[in-house]
């Protein structure tokens, strides 16, 4: 097996494992590689930096992440998600329909939070639209004390 860092026509990068390089060749060449992000069938092989392994003498210098340090940047997320917050509204579960309309021009652009299936948000995203997760739970205004 082999791994190649792809590029589509809409600049996406994205790793992909093959048999062999004329694996690679052969499913471009019939157009069965496809974008994973936008679904773009004109892929070619991007840079890719060597995989270098290190001496077999030595072992790797990893330091563990320690429950300390694990607590500190989830707080350092949950408080630059809570910034993001401050300025964005809440759609509840109307986030998908919302998203797609400013997506497709039919709603003026803003920063909006809500709810949204895991269908819904695969949806959005094979049709291009930006959407991100939020990464701390966020209680929704109607279930605050």
């Amino acid at each position: 097996m082999i791994v190649f860092d792809l590029k589509c026509g809409a600049e996406h990068v994205f790793e992909a494992w093959f048999k062999s390089s004329s694996a690679y060749e052969e499913q471009r060449a019939q157009g069965l590689i496809a974008c994973p992000f936008c679904g773009d069938v004109t892929v070619t092989k991007a840079v890719m930096a060597p995989a270098v392994g290190a001496k077999g003498n030595q072992s790797p210098e990893t330091s563990p992440v320690t429950p300390a340090a694990f607590k500190a940047a989830l707080a350092a997320v949950a408080q630059l998600q809570a910034k993001q917050l401050e300025t964005s509204t809440w759609v509840g579960g109307a986030f998908a329909e919302k998203a797609r309309a400013m997506h497709l021009g039919d709603a003026p652009e803003a920063p909006i939070h809500g709810q949204a299936t895991l269908a819904e948000a695969k949806a959005l995203v094979d049709e291009g639209v930006p959407v991100a997760p939020l990464l701390v739970p966020v209680v929704p205004p109607e279930a605050r004390n």
